[in-house]
């Protein structure tokens, strides 16, 4: 008897995949019934009427909070403000054709990459709100390499800039491209003791130049 009760178990679990299929349903019609009503999104208006100002002098001050330099540069300058910017012995490449500087695609290799001093990616989007840069597939090449570098170069046309996150997100097109990146400041972590440290885990400094006409005058903070 002890051994037909121990083999006949053919019932037994077809009733607990049942059971367990019940289970199952009355736990999701559980979440369905507790499922919180609809809130409609908040109202922007009052946000974006209170970033007022010039948006590229806000943008300045908000990326110097985030630890980026900024230097407002002629278009045709970048090369040597870069050059100026990381002076001697630094290995320096570009993801653009724009600047002469040594090409990076992707197909690098990720070693190559790791030892390089200076990237330069043209950057198409800036956010006064918080100093953020918009970083495309397209223009940062191989999805590693903004963070492999020791140092990240974005240029940015002035005219790209505008005032919060809500603008910038009106304006991008998230679709177009598999991967991007909103850019602000170099790395920074303060995991370990409270203690702040850049470039743990990625680029050690973040220098944006803000391309512009040349009869402006080059401003650095």
């Amino acid at each position: 008897m002890k051994q037909e009760n121990r083999h006949n178990t053919g019932g037994g679990a077809g009733n607990g995949t049942q059971n367990g299929s019940h289970a199952r349903e009355a736990i999701l019609e559980a979440v369905r019934r507790a499922r919180l009503p609809a809130v409609p999104l908040p109202a922007i208006a009052g946000v974006r009427d209170a970033c007022t100002g010039d948006p590229v002098s806000r943008f300045m001050v908000s990326a110097k909070v985030a630890a980026a330099a900024v230097q407002i540069v002629e278009t045709g300058s970048v090369e040597t403000a870069v050059r100026e910017r990381f002076p001697e012995g630094a290995s320096i490449a570009t993801t653009s054709a724009a600047w002469s500087f040594d090409r990076m695609d992707a197909r690098t290799d990720a070693h190559t990459m790791a030892q390089l001093d200076v990237l330069v990616c043209p950057g198409e989007l800036g956010v006064a709100e918080n100093g953020a840069v918009w970083l495309g597939e397209s223009g940062m090449g191989p999805r590693a390499a903004p963070f492999l570098t020791q140092h990240l170069v974005l240029v940015l046309d002035r005219s790209a800039i505008v005032s919060d996150m809500h603008a910038a997100y009106d304006r991008l097109d998230v679709a177009r491209e598999g991967y991007g990146v909103f850019v602000a400041g170099p790395s920074k972590t303060a995991d370990i003791e409270q203690t702040l440290v850049i470039g743990a885990h990625g680029p050690r400094s973040l220098t944006v130049l803000l391309t512009q006409a040349a009869r402006f005058k080059s401003v650095t903070i």
